[in-house]
């Protein structure tokens, strides 16, 4: 029986997998295996949380794949020398994976390529890089023109997510090294790692009359609601696929009960879109993980305070939209998309420090630290990246929370210090008076910081700074 590898790395599933697939369609018997890579599990942007997650995922493909006669291989080491190995002990003739567009990955590939027989396949994204392009032949850098040419090639070829196979045959007798223990899962983590979590949850959130994803459009920028599908780590280490995504997506729209739930379906399907342009910017321009998209803004004279860095890194500003956001990620390793984007302008505006000192602590946070999603995200909300915020935009962090967390339970939640602190006082409480903070059980500058930063004050200071970099182009 001839044989093949399967080479899982970012896609820890079976259903709607074209890299298992191409295995399965070019020989009789595959192998699938699962390469721990030094480089990448003691990088200084690794994270444990995502790294246990990772592991726990491994886990429930290991148990997917037994259940249908195989199993999973686990090697450690460089990539291109325990495939090398692990061709000579199963005989396989060609390695298959799927396309990794991380600068990381492409390198690592082309080494493999260089010596072995590595095919690489699609999956990561619905359009992979390089297929969205202007007229000229030139990459998109803005969304909104992105956005219509993929949707225009989306109606072209409508995504049809494959199914899991139902047997495979058992790979040869080859050794696998036990799936790692540690790190482990903290409890306060809220994502189940695997596949059937995946599928339960986007079924959950995006089928049925009365799916969620209805009121997607009107909820998602809540920080005290479940508005958002949670499905983000899912989608990182491919337990779910884009396709399988779009496709729900595509669905809900179609069977929406009225124009309001069609336009909470099309706008989570933006999301997965804006997805897809980060991973082709990243492709197309892998500078951005090392500076500015933006060349007229790569000379910012950043303050970079250490002492404000720690203060924002502990969730110790004073600010408590700021800071509920801050020890939500400490803790369960995920923080609100909303949040995101007011801790990334706090950090970057009001404290005027370096977005890649803020796009690292995500990283070495998130379950769903992805390197593209990640800095894209940063670089918007710092206005250095493609199609960014203006530059002179700057969220006001109190505006905010009043906005987006009315009654202050998101707050309260994640800052149990300002539990007793009145609704009109909660996104500011250093405005209460004395006896008030004492009936609180709550003095700042004691129980809670004071603001380490004046808004005003910062604003201005940020508009000089970016607009000195942008006088010396």
């Amino acid at each position: 029986m001839s044989t093949a590898i399967w080479w899982a790395r970012r896609d820890l599933r079976l259903a709607d997998n074209q890299a298992l697939q191409a295995a399965l369609a070019h020989a009789g018997q595959v192998v699938p295996v699962f390469v721990l890579d030094p480089v990448l599990l003691t990088a200084p942007e690794a994270g444990a949380k995502r790294a246990a997650f990772l592991f726990g995922g491994l886990r429930a493909l290991d148990a997917q794949l037994r259940a249908r006669g195989s199993r999973l291989i686990i090697r450690q080491g460089d990539p291109r020398d325990e495939l090398a190995a692990l061709l000579a002990e199963s005989g396989a003739t060609a390695i298959f994976a799927e396309e990794d567009p991380w600068p990381y990955g492409r390198q690592r590939d082309l080494r493999v390529a260089a010596t072995l027989p590595l095919h690489l396949v699609g999956g990561l994204t619905v359009q992979p890089p390089g297929a969205v392009l202007k007229a000229d032949g030139n990459p998109y850098t803005v969304f909104t023109p992105f956005s219509r040419q993929w949707q225009a090639l989306l109606s072209s070829q409508e995504p049809t997510p494959l199914p899991a196979p139902e047997r495979l045959a058992a790979p040869p007798a080859v050794a696998s090294l036990p799936i790692p223990e540690k790190p482990a899962l903290p409890a306060a983590v809220p994502f189940p790692p695997g596949e059937g979590e995946a599928w339960k949850r986007l079924r959950g959130f995006a089928v049925g009359e009365n799916a969620p994803i209805y009121d997607y459009a009107t909820r998602r920028d809540r920080l005290d609601l479940e508005g958002t599908s949670r499905l983000s780590p899912y989608l990182r280490f491919g337990m779910l696929s884009a396709g399988q995504a779009v496709a729900a997506a595509r669905q809900a729209m179609d069977a929406a009960p009225n124009a309001a739930a069609r336009r909470g379906a099309e706008t989570w399907l933006n999301e997965l879109i804006w997805r897809e342009f980060y991973i082709h910017i990243l492709h197309h321009f892998p500078y951005v993980l090392e500076q500015s998209f933006r060349a007229d803004l790569r000379a910012i004279p950043w303050a970079n305070d250490e002492g404000d860095f720690a203060a924002w890194c502990a969730g110790r500003t004073g600010i408590p939209v700021v800071d509920a956001a801050l020890r939500q990620l400490a803790e369960t390793g995920w923080m609100h998309n909303r949040a995101r984007m007011i801790v990334a302008s706090f950090l970057t505006r009001d404290l005027l420090i370096d977005w890649r000192w803020g796009e690292r602590v995500f990283m070495q946070h998130l379950v769903d630290g992805d390197p593209a999603a990640n800095n894209g995200g940063w670089q918007w909300t710092a206005g250095t990246g493609s199609d960014a915020a203006p530059y002179f935009r700057l969220f006001n962090p109190t505006l905010q929370g009043q906005r987006h967390d009315p009654q202050g339970a998101y707050v309260r939640h994640w800052l149990p210090e300002l539990a007793r602190v009145p609704e009109r006082f909660i996104h500011e409480p250093w405005k209460m008076p004395l006896e008030m903070q004492r009936a609180a059980g709550c003095i700042i500058g004691v129980d809670y910081p004071a603001p380490i930063v004046d808004h005003r004050w910062a604003r201005e200071r940020a508009l000089d700074a970016y607009g000195a970099a942008r006088r010396r182009m």
